[in-house]
């Protein structure tokens, strides 16, 4: 039987990332303020779901990987993490199970349950990218799923016209403090003084995104300094990572502060000046907090040419692919190297022009993505308890 029934549903949810981690505590937040309490959690998640009560039976930075060379080494473990978190799904029969992005595991563990126990409701959060590429997994997530939410507007016909139910929810970037952080404390708190300028260095929270671009970001920096002798970084990190990025920053030829946590990474944009950031959800966080960018990426060539004739878009920038022009500058690739990086880098600190026309042209994307609305976690709790509700109808036949 499932456990649907009572004051205390059941929700296991699934995040495989730090990112789907954020998304994931938010949502365990609101379900629990829409149901006073009464709401009982499973699955597996990192530091922000742990706040909010959930006891993660995996260790999430074993599923946080990427790349077809980055997850072969770790192909038995997460095979056996597979086959250990679908016998949980089945064992505690929940009254919905809710994955979170990271298809290459939460898909696989939808399928299973699908296929043995297909009267528990399936929740996926983050729809994907079917307008970017492989348009076919739009059917594909048809014939596992129940619902998906959405973060972006346009998302849900390329779902709906598959019979798949599909919710805009809105970005949950817009919930959180970009544009709120205390740059003047951030900078009273570690010493820097006024005339120090600061860039703000993102590597990614992956530890293949770490180290690959890490020493990039580096070879940048060391350039600007003799025209910008005053520089200081600044890196905000997560905990999966941080140990790594704090080795690999220990030695670089300017002053290096890293830190951890989100009230810190919010107070380092309002402190700094420009930013260097991976590509991925930092870049939005960017944008609403006006804090101009230049974003970069690498892959495994091999992944790169398996992507490439995949991938139909113009962009990896999500404020770009909006807006459907480069506003925000990016290095990916062959392109992603210190003297492309530095000099794009030396245009946002020198010319005033360029800073402000990336912050006046992303203000139009906080419309888009949700700001000012119902917060998207309390839209994305409502559908899982609306989805929740209904399957405990039928399955009293009503």
């Amino acid at each position: 039987m499932t456990d649907h029934g009572g004051e205390h549903p059941l929700i296991f949810l699934i995040a495989g990332e730090p990112s789907g981690d954020a998304l994931g505590g938010r949502l365990m937040a609101a379900l629990k303020r829409l149901t006073g309490g009464r709401v009982r959690f499973a699955g597996i998640g990192g530091e922000r779901m742990a706040a909010e009560g959930l006891r993660t039976m995996v260790p999430q930075a074993e599923l946080a990987l990427f790349g077809v060379f980055e997850l072969l080494p770790q192909l038995p473990n997460l095979v056996r993490r597979l086959d250990q978190t679908t016998a949980e799904v089945l064992r505690l029969r929940p009254a919905a199970v809710v994955s979170i992005d990271s298809p290459g595991f939460t898909v696989r563990v939808a399928k299973r349950v699908r296929a043995a126990a297909p009267e528990i409701p399936l929740i996926h959060y983050v729809a994907p990218t079917v307008w970017a590429w492989k348009p076919k997994r739009a059917a594909k997530y048809a014939a596992i799923y129940d619902h998906l939410l959405a973060v972006l507007p346009f998302e849900p016909p390329y779902f709906e016209r598959e019979g798949l139910p599909c919710t805009f929810v809105g970005h949950s970037v817009v919930e959180g403090r970009a544009g709120q952080g205390d740059g003047a404390g951030f900078r009273a708190r570690h010493g820097i003084a006024a005339g120090q300028r600061l860039v703000c260095v993102l590597p990614g929270s992956r530890p293949g995104e770490v180290r690959r671009l890490l020493p990039d970001f580096r070879g940048a920096l060391e350039r600007l300094l003799p025209t910008h002798p005053d520089l200081v970084a600044v890196v905000p990190t997560v905990a999966t990572v941080g140990a790594r990025v704090a080795a690999a920053v220990a030695d670089w030829p300017l002053r290096t502060i890293v830190v951890e946590g989100e009230a810190d990474k919010h107070d380092a944009f309002a402190a700094s000046e420009v930013a260097l950031a991976a590509s991925g959800t930092v870049a939005l966080e960017l944008a609403l907090a006006g804090l101009p960018a230049v974003v970069a990426y690498r892959l495994n060539p091999v992944t790169v040419a398996l992507y490439r004739r995949l991938i139909k878009v113009k962009y990896v920038n999500l404020v770009n692919l909006m807006l459907d022009r480069m506003l925000v500058p990016e290095l990916l690739q062959q392109d992603c190297r210190p003297d492309a990086l530095a000099a794009a880098l030396a245009r946002l600190l020198d010319d005033p022009q360029a800073r402000r026309e990336q912050v006046e042209g992303v203000a139009e994307v906080a419309g888009w993505l949700g700001r000012g609305g119902p917060p998207p976690s309390e839209r994305a709790a409502r559908v899982v308890l609306d989805v929740v509700a209904k399957r405990q109808r039928e399955g009293n036949g009503e």
